[in-house]
């Protein structure tokens, strides 16, 4: 018996660590929410890692490469071609944010700021783009429901 064709997409290979142990983290649906975000965005064939970190190796990141001596929620570290690149995410801090939110949980921040981390690696940056990455963060945002 054959099996029927490959229609040439193949799934995006994703690495997905979790450095922390604060907050639980459920990989499994998360990997599943990159997967189809990078097959919404045309990005199927792509590869990209995400950790998961603590605030104080957060902080240290955020020293080290932005030059900022504080921890933040999300960074991004654009790759090169198959390969997006890395997304950071402090779990304290968005657990802190979800947690002062009215309609955020953690896992509906942490979506969102891995939908934010993934559009840094594509080349959007919301500090120089005249609005164009927040309107499709937000776009996003209502599509994938975080």
């Amino acid at each position: 018996m054959s099996l029927p064709a490959q229609n040439n997409l193949r799934e995006p290979e994703l690495l997905v660590l979790n450095k922390q142990r604060i907050h639980p983290i459920r990989t499994t649906p998360l990997r599943h929410f990159l997967s189809e975000l990078l097959i919404h965005q045309g990005k199927s064939s792509a590869s990209l890692s995400v950790v998961f970190i603590d605030d104080r190796a957060m902080q240290t990141y955020n020293r080290k490469y932005r030059g900022y001596d504080k921890p933040t929620d999300v960074l991004s570290f654009r790759g090169d071609e198959g390969y997006l690149g890395d997304i950071l995410i402090s779990v304290e801090t968005a657990f802190r944010q979800s947690s002062r939110s009215s309609t955020l949980t953690l896992d509906s921040n942490i979506r969102r700021l891995l939908l934010h981390g993934f559009l840094h690696l594509s080349g959007y940056d919301h500090e120089t783009d005249n609005g164009e990455m927040r309107a499709i963060e937000r776009r996003l945002r209502r599509t994938f429901k975080c």
